[in-house]
This record gives structure tokens, C-alpha cells and sequence, in this order.
């Protein structure tokens, strides 16, 4: 699995969008609503932030900011390091760990094309472990 290349195990379903002059209450809507933890801030189809549920903890409640107010421009990180499609998914989870992420925008061309996230790396091995687990109980 850490050898596939990014397109092949990014989120595509979860990947959401939002312009920076959304309210952080609407990303956050967007947010619960496909249950994702991250919204992709983009302007004129080009990517310039990342907003992450971190993000609303640590830049908006903590603060003491109105989530009604606050536009993403002002609480999002501006350009994010991001990855390539053909970047192998090892490599994604290095940078993430180097860099305390959770979530890595894959971009082509300039223009945001998925999500990557930790939480990949953990759905293969958490549905081997519950089939491994129902095995088990079955022969109990």
C-alpha cells in the first residue's frame, strides 16, 4: 500500500471546498456535513489554503473568535505544502509526520484535485483487524 501512488488511495469523496471569504461556521457546516476534517480554500480554481477542524479549535475557539465572522482567509493556513497524484503514499505519510499534519491537499497543475490523510493509512489495517477479530469469534 505505501508503494501505490497518491491518486490511488486519496480521498475524493471527502474532498470539499470552500473560498476564503466563506465564514468558518459555513466551512465548519461543510465540514460535519461529509464528515471530513478539512476544507480546501480555492480561488479562482487555484488552491491557496487548508482549513482543518485543528484549525477551528486552536485559530477560532480558543481565541475567542465569532465562527459567524471569521472569514477562512484570516484562520486558514495559506499556502500549505501539498503533493503530487504521482507521489507514492509512503512518502505522503512521512511529510506528514515530519510536519505534525493530518491532511496534505493533492494538487495537479496548480488546481486541488483530493485530500490525503492519516486516516487512510489506518482504514486497510483497521478492516484486517476486525475481520482477524470476527474470525475468531466465529471459531470460538
Amino acid at each position: 500500500m505505501f508503494n501505490l501512488p497518491v491518486r490511488n488511495v486519496m480521498e475524493r469523496k471527502k474532498f470539499i471546498t470552500a473560498a476564503p471569504t466563506d465564514s468558518v461556521s459555513k466551512a465548519a457546516g461543510l465540514m460535519a456535513t461529509h464528515d471530513a476534517g478539512a476544507v480546501l480554500v480555492v480561488e479562482d480554481q487555484h488552491l491557496i489554503g487548508i482549513f482543518t477542524e485543528r484549525d477551528v479549535v486552536f485559530r477560532v475557539i480558543a481565541p475567542g473568535r465569532d465562527p459567524r465572522a471569521t472569514a477562512l482567509r484570516e484562520v486558514m493556513t495559506g499556502e500549505p505544502k501539498t503533493l503530487g497524484p504521482t507521489q507514492s503514499y509512503g512518502h505522503a505519510l512521512v511529510v506528514m509526520q515530519e510536519h505534525g499534519f493530518r491532511h496534505v491537499p493533492v494538487v495537479e497543475a496548480g488546481k486541488a484535485i483530493g485530500i490525503i490523510s492519516s486516516r487512510n493509512a489506518m482504514d486497510p489495517d483497521l478492516e484486517e483487524f476486525v475481520a482477524d477479530q470476527r474470525r475468531r469469534e466465529h471459531y470460538r
